[in-house]
């Protein structure tokens, strides 16, 4: 395969020299060769915004790194945007592709987003390190991608996606994510270590043309401040064929596994098997409802109205391990006072409105050891927990939410409105005597004798 060298079109690679025309010209002229590998090495290279094109590999070998330029300017406007509501600060991106087929980017090197850099006086922009737009036939692997200043990946609307050896670290900024995919399909990610301040893996569908399925995920760590999985919130779109074996979730101070339906899709036929985690305050969490929040952060973008409640249905959750230690006694926040975890907001929870309940849940080989030691006397009464509406219907009413309340009222397990509930060896194990019911099933329908026991 033909290489080309930046260097050979003015890169110099000292550290302190922007290179980002020199390596755009490489890469421009190996996709005029009809494609082909510009292989950053021996130095560090400086860049602002470098497009990715057709048949192009960029290739950053374990002796370079390619570290994202400190100034804003550097960073173009034209390069999409951020899908989540109010944060356009998120906008710009270091590396992007778009309309691209048969791209890569591979090497023993780094690519560094220079997080501590941004935002810059007198703007709000934080780039992101990767975003590929339309793209089809993607290859990311072994590299080491360090210290974004926003998401480290956003993968949209694209398909045929693989991922493997990446070691992601984001724990500089907010919106710390790790690998997101927006309308992706066919997408094989095996054998990472991501860690961050936000999610550390994202499936979303921002649009029903663009549904997200056929995604396969194994043999990964995942440790971060709030979710290790989450499949959904933006789900105007649907999201279905989704396998997750063989993973490893540590330190996650809220979800390990969180799926919302919340924006009029549909969240089906997800299969979790052989998870283990360790110190995750809520290893499950699942919600059907609708929610549209125009000043608020989280909706789509591309969502203009209150959706109907969608479908939240086949899943399920087998061989899954959780374990708490001693470190679970504390309040975790993000950062120095955003509180993210705590004792009393725990457990597996599942909710759903009256009348669009969670359908065809299988919870099976669950051992959940939780640090326990909550009093009735901490949390509000019981019957105070609020129900989950149909905003549609009962638009003034407070409901049960994602965030809201901030206090759970089983020990271990809160399973409301789940038609077709499957559980069997479900043990549970608190290290703490805890007062408050160890298991609720509240407005559910089970497939004969749910199988639980506390020991």
């Amino acid at each position: 395969m033909t290489r080309f060298d930046p260097r050979d079109y003015g890169a110099i690679a000292d550290g302190e020299t922007k290179d980002t025309a020199a390596i755009q010209r490489a890469i421009d002229a190996c996709a005029a060769a009809g494609g082909g590998t510009v292989a950053l090495d021996g130095g560090t290279f400086i860049a602002g915004t470098i497009r990715l094109r057709s048949g192009v590999e960029l290739h950053v070998d374990g002796s370079a790194t390619l570290l994202a330029s400190p100034d804003i300017a550097d960073y173009a406007e034209d390069v999409h945007h951020n899908r989540y509501r109010n944060e356009p600060e998120l906008d710009r991106c270091l590396i992007y592709a778009e309309d691209a087929h048969d791209v890569a980017l591979t090497g023993r090197g780094r690519i560094v987003g220079a997080a501590e850099s941004f935002p810059n006086e007198g703007s709000i922009y934080r780039p992101m390190m990767i975003r590929m737009l339309r793209c089809s036939n993607v290859h990311v692997t072994d590299l080491r991608l360090l210290d974004a200043a926003a998401w480290t990946t956003a993968f949209l609307d694209s398909e045929y996606i693989w991922v493997r050896g990446v070691c992601i670290i984001n724990d500089k900024r907010y919106n710390g994510d790790g690998l997101d995919f927006d309308g992706c399909a066919h997408v094989f990610v095996s054998d990472c270590y991501v860690r961050g301040t936000d999610d550390n893996l994202c499936l979303q569908a921002s649009s029903r043309d663009w549904p997200v399925h056929d995604v396969h995920i194994t043999n990964c760590e995942f440790t971060g401040v709030c979710a290790g999985l989450r499949f959904g919130l933006k789900s105007i779109g649907d999201i279905y064929n989704v396998t997750v074996s063989n993973c490893t979730l540590n330190r996650v101070w809220r979800e390990g596994i969180k799926l919302e339906s919340t924006e009029g899709g549909a969240i089906t036929d997800i299969a979790f098997s052989n998870i283990v985690m360790r110190n995750v305050t809520r290893p499950v969490f699942a919600i059907l409802n609708n929610r549209f929040e125009p000043d608020d952060l989280g909706s789509s973008v591309e969502l203009d109205h209150m959706p109907e409640i969608g479908a939240l249905a086949r899943i399920s959750i087998s061989g899954l391990i959780a374990t708490d230690d001693d470190e679970m006694a504390n309040v975790h926040r993000r950062f120095t006072d955003d509180v993210m975890g705590e004792p009393r907001f725990n457990g597996i929870r599942f909710d759903a409105a009256d009348g669009h309940p969670i359908e065809d849940v299988t919870l099976r080989d669950v051992r959940y050891t939780f640090i326990g030691g909550v009093r009735l006397a901490d949390i509000p009464p019981a019957g105070e927990y609020p129900r989950l509406v149909d905003r549609l219907v009962e638009p003034g009413v407070k409901s049960s939410e994602n965030y809201w309340p901030d206090w759970s009222r089983a020990a271990f397990m809160d399973l409301r409105n789940v038609h077709r509930l499957d559980m069997t060896g479900v043990r549970l194990h608190a290290l703490r005597s805890d007062e408050r019911p160890a298991v609720l099933l509240d407005g559910c329908t089970t497939v004969g004798e749910p199988d639980w026991r506390v020991l």
